[in-house]
C-alpha cells in the first residue's frame, strides 16, 4: 500500500484493491461461517491483510472484532486498514505491521484470546504467493520455506488454515 492509496482514501473514499476480487472474500467468509462459526473465543489471524477487506467482511458476519487481527509487512497497508476501520466503525479489529517471514505476529489482545497465542483460524489471500516470489538469501534459503512451519506453530490443535493462491507454484 502506498501513500497515494492513503491519500485516495482521504480524498476520494477509495479503499484500495481487493486481491482476487470480492468473490474470493465472500467464499472465504462463507467457509469460515460454516466451519468456524462466530462465537466468543474464536480468534482469527489474517496474514497479509492489506486494506482489511477480509477481516471487515468477517466482522460483518458477526465475528467479534476484538478477535480479529490483521498483519501486513507494509506500513502503508496497516495505516490504510486502520483508517478504513475507523471510517466504518470496526475499531475493535486490530492491524499490525509484521514481516511474517522473519517475525512472529504480535499477541492478540482480545479478551477471549488463549494465553498461548495460538489461533482458531489463519487466513491468507495472496501473501504466500508474494513470499514464494522472493529471492533466496545468501545461504540459498528461500523465504517461503519457513512459511508452513510458522503457520503450523500458530494454529491451535484442530484449527484451520485457509489460503487463496493464484497457483503458479
Amino acid at each position: 500500500m502506498s501513500e497515494e492509496e492513503l491519500q485516495n482514501l482521504e480524498e476520494l473514499v477509495d479503499e484500495g484493491e481487493i486481491w482476487f476480487g470480492e468473490d474470493s472474500v465472500n467464499k472465504m467468509v462463507d467457509w469460515a461461517v460454516w466451519n468456524v462459526p462466530p462465537k466468543n473465543g474464536r480468534s482469527i489471524l489474517e496474514v497479509g491483510s492489506g486494506n482489511g477487506t477480509l477481516l471487515f467482511a468477517l466482522a460483518g458476519a458477526r465475528y467479534p472484532a476484538d478477535m480479529l487481527l490483521g498483519i501486513d509487512y507494509a506500513e502503508g497497508a496497516v495505516a490504510l486498514a486502520c483508517s478504513i476501520a475507523q471510517t466504518h466503525s470496526h475499531e475493535g479489529t486490530q492491524f499490525h505491521r509484521c514481516d511474517f517471514v522473519n517475525v512472529e505476529p504480535p499477541p492478540h489482545s482480545g479478551k477471549h484470546m488463549a494465553d498461548d497465542g495460538a489461533w482458531d483460524l489463519i487466513l491468507d489471500k495472496g501473501t504466500f504467493d508474494t513470499i514464494a516470489l522472493m529471492q533466496r538469501d545468501d545461504q540459498g534459503e528461500a523465504p517461503v520455506d519457513g512459511y508452513p512451519k510458522r503457520v503450523a506453530r500458530l494454529l491451535k490443535p484442530g484449527a484451520y488454515f485457509i489460503i487463496t493462491s493464484c497457483g503458479f507454484i
